[in-house]
């Protein structure tokens, strides 16, 4: 029988779980907002963007699926200090590169929005890998098994 030992984890264990789940649902709620657009709201967009969204491929969607319910699915398991929030966390940053590779390299969405469309992205990379560097030292640290 293994036996795994947790420590009571600190506030701020607490405070970037609850962040992360927080940043997540938004993107649950960008993602969905996309997803279920509706013909009149795409043509009030300027026709370049309408172009953006009509000429996405299904497996950007469904990328985009995975890294956003995939970041919420593994901020709950921080909640719930699981440490399969690591693995989940690293389904979704795949989920985020497969989406952020066909944004950077195959469409024009830099020449739609201009080079500020970069930030965002790389901010969502960047926390995506956070995700998993916080959650694999949860568990090296036994606040989450």
């Amino acid at each position: 029988m293994i036996m795994s030992t947790t420590q009571k984890p600190p506030k701020l264990f607490w405070i970037i779980s609850i962040v992360a789940l927080i940043w997540n649902l938004m993107g649950v709620l960008a993602y969905l907002m996309q997803a279920f657009m509706t013909e009149d709201a795409l043509q009030k967009l300027p026709e370049a963007e309408q172009a953006l969204y009509t000429d996405l491929p299904a497996w950007v969607t469904a990328a985009f699926a995975i890294a956003v319910f995939g970041g919420t699915l593994g901020a709950v398991g921080l909640l719930l200090r699981k440490k399969w929030a690591r693995l989940i966390f690293l389904f979704s940053l795949i989920g985020i590169i497969v989406q952020m590779a066909h944004s950077f390299f195959i469409s024009n969405n830099i020449d739609v929005y201009g080079p500020g469309a970069v930030i965002m992205p790389i901010m969502v990379l960047v926390i995506g890998v956070y995700l998993i560097m916080f959650s694999k030292s949860a568990i090296a640290k036994g606040w989450i098994s």
